[in-house]
């Protein structure tokens, strides 16, 4: 039977962060980017070994800025990789010299281990045992393979039990820790009886994964496992053939086939290089790669994010024009969102997608609604000053140019980029509101002759007959106004986009250009 740990999943909440440790620090190859299996919007990046072989892999689950999990039992707690027993010490140099902070070393199971934790406080243990890697990278210190993972348990004689299924057998006990050896890993479980459950989120180590001999294999633990609650049919992953399951106490195990492998869609030389998204979101392949966060590799250039009032996310086409959209979602959305109407927008400009930070059943906004029709007065003014101090804040950081910031809203972000036009009127110059309506209850007496402004209603939409006192106040403003009216609800439709395209190129030919005779 093939034993061995395949790979362990993990949450990350910065990308950039992730990479520049995993990649940068620890000296693993990024060996693959896709869109996830489960949800296309979501980045999954895989580290391995110089191919990409199985159990040498750690792959994560991309949530930008999302909220972080708790570690408990029903999780695996720890992960370890093999480095040659010899590079314990420049490891532990190398961690000072990096500002990494590490503990140790200390002998487990008669082994040298240094603990470190990784941007998200994941811990990540350096084990020095002389395992032979399946594809060596090039840095003779890095690490070759997993060594282990720690399972929290309350459960856990039961957890070992069903860890022995996949080939594992009893060794060594230190203390609360039982180890279970594979035929060149371990898994460490821990009784965690008494101990708070893990709660998912970043930081969390999503599942690890065991591997399995050919699809045959899963056929038969399928099998094995049909009165087992959780499990699932098998799945096709395109890199490995799997099947998830719960052990007793709550840990997420997948069972995956080492065929076909990562090099089935790359070349060995070029691992990673490419962003692939999964054959069943092919027919948004444009928006997912617009959407999918971006970094840098270790040594390429990269935005230097700032720490800034509200939570924010670039996107820079390959040939910028020097022109930027900041996009504000609607309500429930995300940073972005918008982000495929605005590349459609304009294909060269350099995006910039803000989060509200008001809630609202868990879901973002801008600010606070009283009910669907009124809104917090208050919350409206404080939002609207700390988007101001992001605004400059981002332009002074990132060395933005005013007079090329456009602004993309729809719904709730429309109407709070009109309420940030009326209570902080220097900064905006072109505006593009979706949807939009007022939300203060006293309208400014303000000057707008500076800003050019696209307001799109939907004759459907049970909020359009709230647009025209917008429209009304801007033109009083002396804003240049083109308000239209389009056939459509609340939702968006391609005639937005149409309306938009035509407006935006109307304002490179000069501020305030009439729109052309229907």
């Amino acid at each position: 039977m093939t034993c061995g740990i395949h790979h362990v999943t993990a949450i990350t909440r910065k990308v950039q962060a992730n990479v520049d440790f995993y990649a940068g620090f620890l000296g693993l190859r990024l060996v693959k980017q896709t869109g996830g299996f489960e949800d296309g919007a979501q980045l999954h990046l895989f580290y391995g070994d110089a191919l990409g072989s199985p159990g040498s892999l750690i792959t994560f689950l991309v949530w930008e800025d999302g909220a972080p999990g708790r570690v408990g039992h029903g999780q695996v707690a720890e992960i370890a990789f093999a480095v040659p027993q010899a590079s314990i010490g420049a490891w532990l140099t190398r961690s000072l010299a990096a500002g990494v902070k590490v503990d140790g070393p200390v002998r487990e199971f008669g082994e040298p281990v240094l603990r470190l934790k990784d941007p998200d406080r994941i811990i990540i243990k350096l084990v020095g045992s002389d395992l032979p890697a399946s594809a060596a990278l090039a840095d003779p210190s890095a690490p070759t393979r997993l060594r282990s993972v720690t399972i929290l348990s309350q459960r856990p004689d039961e957890t070992a039990g069903f860890i022995e299924r996949f080939g594992y057998r009893p060794g060594r006990r230190e203390g609360n820790l039982q180890r279970w050896h594979g035929e060149r890993d371990a898994v460490d479980i821990r009784d965690a009886s008494g101990y708070v459950p893990g709660i998912p989120g970043t930081g969390i180590v999503d599942h690890v994964a065991f591997r399995a001999a050919d699809r045959q294999a899963l056929v038969r633990m399928r099998a094995a496992l049909k009165a087992q609650d959780g499990v699932t049919s098998v799945h096709d992953r395109k890199y490995f053939v799997s099947l998830y399951v719960r052990e007793p106490a709550g840990t997420l195990i997948e069972y995956a086939t080492d065929a076909p492998g990562l090099t089935v869609d790359e070349d060995p030389a070029h691992l990673g290089e490419t962003l692939f998204v999964p054959d069943a979101d092919m027919h948004r392949a444009q928006d997912l790669r617009v959407i999918l966060p971006q970094f840098a590799r270790p040594g390429e250039e990269r935005i230097a994010m700032r720490d800034l009032p509200f939570v924010h996310r670039f996107h820079r086409p390959e040939s910028p024009n020097g022109a930027l959209i900041l996009t504000l979602h609607g309500t429930g959305g995300s940073e972005a969102d918008l982000f495929p109407l605005a590349h459609r927008l304009d294909p060269r400009a350099t995006l910039l997608g803000v989060r509200g930070r008001s809630t609202e059943e868990g879901v973002s906004r801008f600010f606070r609604r009283l009910d669907m029709t009124h809104f917090d007065q208050e919350d409206i003014r404080s939002e609207a000053e700390a988007f101001a101090a992001f605004w400059q804040g981002a332009i002074r950081s990132y060395g933005l140019d005013p007079q090329r910031i456009t602004v993309l809203g729809y719904s709730n972000g429309a109407n709070f980029a009109a309420a940030v036009a009326a209570l902080h009127p220097s900064l905006m110059r072109r505006a593009i509101l979706l949807r939009p309506m007022a939300v203060l209850e006293t309208l400014p007496d303000v000057d707008l002759s500076h800003l050019s402004v696209l307001t799109l209603a939907g004759s459907r939409d049970p909020y359009g007959a709230f647009a025209p006192r917008l429209n009304e106040w801007l033109r009083k403003s002396g804003a240049a106004l083109d308000a239209r009216q389009i056939d459509a609800g609340h939702e968006l439709v391609a005639h937005d986009l149409a309306a938009a395209q035509a407006w935006l190129a109307r304002q490179a030919d000069g501020p305030g250009q009439p729109p052309p005779q229907d």
